[in-house]
């Protein structure tokens, strides 16, 4: 199985989609990895950034009934949610003041506590319809993905 995920292309390809669909690790994570494991930039990109955004409907869809119900859950849950809930707060200044381009421009930072998660936890927290926040954080998705692709891979990377 190892053998398969580390030595074959799809099992590289698979990898680093599911590493993009992480939070946090993200395509920040993804595209490095996938560098390391010597995938060409265009393969490595095109994966990384379509394993990043298919969590992205989800989250803005659901989340905040996820969050109800981990609150009923436990008292540790309902502190997760907590730190989850302060986190988009903090940001959501940020996102309200230049709107649909402020989400992108946070998604596209490639910073920790930036990115499609977040993006998406904010566009939800603030009550973003679905067809105005998914395309704000595909252009900031695919913002992050050419500078992480550009640190990795150098210049060649955006000209694949």
């Amino acid at each position: 199985m190892l053998d398969f995920l580390f030595k074959t292309l799809w099992g590289k390809i698979l990898t680093t989609f599911f590493i993009s669909m992480v939070p946090v690790i993200e395509l920040r994570g993804a595209i490095p990895w996938a560098t390391g494991m010597g995938l060409k930039p265009a393969v490595a990109i095109a994966v990384a950034m379509v394993g990043n955004l298919i969590p992205i409907p989800f989250i803005i869809l659901f989340i905040k009934k996820i969050f109800a119900w981990m609150r009923g859950v436990s008292p540790k849950l309902n502190s997760v949610v907590d730190r989850m809930e302060a986190k988009a707060e903090k940001n959501k200044e940020k996102v309200l003041k230049y709107a649909f381009w402020g989400l992108a421009l946070f998604v596209a930072i490639p910073l920790p506590g930036t990115g499609a998660w977040t993006g998406a936890l904010v566009a939800a927290m603030l009550d973003m319809p679905l067809k105005k926040a998914l395309p704000s954080i595909v252009i900031g998705v695919v913002g992050a993905g050419l500078v992480v692709a550009f640190v990795s891979y150098g210049a060649a990377a955006l000209f694949f």
